[in-house]
């Protein structure tokens, strides 16, 4: 089933998930849809319920109760090997055969993926290899064998890809370059699934985030909604000199503090009065500078993760 056969479906869907290991319940009644063309941000501790609802989305796993779906089917139905032939999947820690060289190994991907296998050598040149494809794989270092994951997962250009801790062993070029290649995806139209315990990554290129915590789903939704969910505070700083007059102002306000220093004035705030603070501080004489900082995805991870909020 395409895109262009169900273009409104989501690209997964999780409907009352749960997901038992005898006494652990690592699922709980869980909803969760992704749109097509999106990344979502998959955030948790350890053990709160991510890499299992990767392996249910995967068809690895089948869930204890309710229904997953995956482009349109179901993972471990009849149409589960088709569908899987259409997803590029990174697990947290990447294993091959010390045997193979490089170049073997994406063939062997690549076949079982149904690709091309002329396709293996631009993409090992893409992910900075081609010069170790013909070496064994057992003499790769650490952050080569996490790029020949990528190039596993990427082969094909899937409809959907799931990855977790993709940028562990990556250097910052080659970080960035892998964040390019996913921009370009998304652009054609391909939905990304990414967990990585790297937040600041993840806050910079996450279309939506979905917050795991001891296997319940505890918030989702774009930066800007969560940070307003939270009701977290942003803090505005101020820089100038005989700011006085202007720290009376804005404490004034309800709900506004503001520090002084040598330098200027810190401010922290709440959304709905961020504004009003803005305005004052521009109008005000013998102010230099102005910047806002809003409540990183880190601060609201750390929120969520306290308070359980979302929880049952």
């Amino acid at each position: 089933m395409s895109r262009a056969e169900q273009p409104e479906s989501p690209a997964a869907e999780l409907e009352g998930v749960g997901k038992r290991f005898g006494r652990v319940e690592a699922v709980r009644a869980m909803d969760l849809a992704i749109p097509r063309g999106r990344i979502l941000g998959l955030l948790g501790h350890n053990a709160a319920g991510k890499t299992t609802v990767m392996k249910m989305l995967l068809g690895i796993l089948a869930p204890t109760t309710g229904r997953v779906r995956l482009l349109g089917g179901e993972p471990r139905g009849a149409e589960g090997a088709r569908i899987r032939r259409r997803v590029g999947y990174l697990p947290e820690n990447v294993a091959f055969y010390d045997q193979l060289t490089g170049a073997e190994v994406l063939a062997f991907y690549a076949d079982l993926k149904g690709v091309d296998r002329r396709r293996c050598g631009p993409m090992l040149e893409e992910m900075g290899l081609a010069h170790a494809a013909h070496r064994k794989v057992r003499t790769y270092s650490k952050g080569m064998r996490q790029r020949l994951g990528l190039a596993q997962a990427l082969l094909g250009e899937p409809d959907l890809l799931l990855l977790d801790e993709p940028t562990v062993g990556l250097d910052p070029q080659a970080t960035e370059e892998f964040y390019a290649r996913l921009e370009d995806l998304r652009a054609r139209g391909t939905t990304v699934i990414l967990s990585s315990h790297i937040l600041a990554e993840i806050e910079d290129r996450a279309d939506t985030l979905a917050i795991l915590g001891r296997g319940h789903l505890l918030a989702q939704g774009d930066l800007r909604d969560l940070r307003r969910r939270t009701g977290l505070q942003l803090r505005i700083r101020i820089s100038g000199t005989g700011l006085g007059d202007l720290r009376d102002e804005l404490t004034a306000l309800t709900g506004v503090a503001a520090e002084a220093d040598d330098t200027g004035l810190t401010v922290t705030c709440g959304e709905e009065q961020k504004l009003a603070v803005l305005q004052r501080a521009t109008a005000a004489e013998h102010v230099t500078d102005v910047d806002m900082t809003p409540p990183s995805l880190a601060d609201i991870y750390t929120h969520f993760g306290l308070t359980g909020e979302g929880a049952d």
